[in-house]
């Protein structure tokens, strides 16, 4: 990835702004992502990059700035409106109903159903069944309550669920978090075949040798503004600390 783009970025963050209480938590900044990759952001909490992907993902709405999806200007001020843009955000909590099946949570709330209008859990299971083939090979316990999956095998529903209502830009939060190495380990693979299928998805996470195995390009935050933006083969973790810490890119840091 070392020449110059030439497609179209998935999204464009361009110039964003939201204040808290006279607060600016986010402080004219622009973002690109394209399709098949994987940026992540970094910065102490309080920096503004989970601020900056709520505004994407509808959560928050923006005081400035503009959003662009796939080269048009999109305008997104509630979470239907980023499903509408094929955005879906993968929470740290993960949004699961514990007492159900993947299948049933895959579904939630968007359940297939017969002609006759009955809900459709033959159906719903080999849909599953189908996703989660292509997605993690080895996940068999579709039919035990998600509360009886590991870490890593809950993600794997929470991202199914995201890729089979069709997300082309993925956001996800601390992933990895809490996991052990194989759960972690799990998530990686995941988020590599999800390149391989072209999502372009934004990774929030404290973790930056994580970060630099699991990204193209790391975007560092601090007290709202953009420090900068680092293609992964150009800094090394000491970089980006040094980004986190002190505010300065590497070529500054002199």
């Amino acid at each position: 990835m070392t020449q110059q783009r030439t497609d179209t970025p998935l999204v464009q963050l361009k110039d964003i702004s939201i204040s808290f209480g006279g607060i600016r938590a986010v402080d004219h900044v622009s973002l690109d992502l394209y399709p098949g990759e994987v940026v992540g952001l970094l910065g102490h909490n309080g920096a503004g990059k989970s601020t900056l992907i709520k505004i994407l993902a509808g959560a928050y709405q923006k005081d400035g700035g503009e959003i662009w999806i796939n080269g048009e200007k999109a305008e997104i001020n509630s979470p239907r409106d980023a499903r509408d843009y094929n955005i879906e955000t993968i929470y740290q909590t993960l949004a699961l109903a514990d007492n159900l099946d993947a299948a049933s949570n895959l579904f939630l709330g968007r359940e297939l159903t017969t002609g006759a209008g009955f809900v459709d859990d033959a159906k719903m299971e080999s849909e599953t069944a189908k996703i989660m083939a292509r997605l993690n090979p080895n996940f068999k316990k579709l039919k035990e309550p998600v509360s009886a999956l590991s870490g890593g095998q809950r993600q794997s529903v929470a991202i199914a669920r995201a890729v089979y209502f069709n997300a082309k830009i993925l956001i996800m939060d601390e992933p990895t978090a809490a996991l052990g190495v194989h759960e972690t380990q799990m998530v990686a693979e995941l988020i590599q075949e999800l390149k391989k299928q072209g999502l372009g998805i934004f990774l929030i996470s404290h973790d930056t040798r994580e970060m630099l195995e699991l990204c193209d390009r790391v975007s560092v935050m601090k007290n709202g503004q953009m420090i900068g933006t680092e293609r992964v083969e150009d800094v090394t973790e000491d970089d980006i600390l040094s980004m986190i810490i002190m505010g300065k890119k590497p070529d500054q840091a002199a």
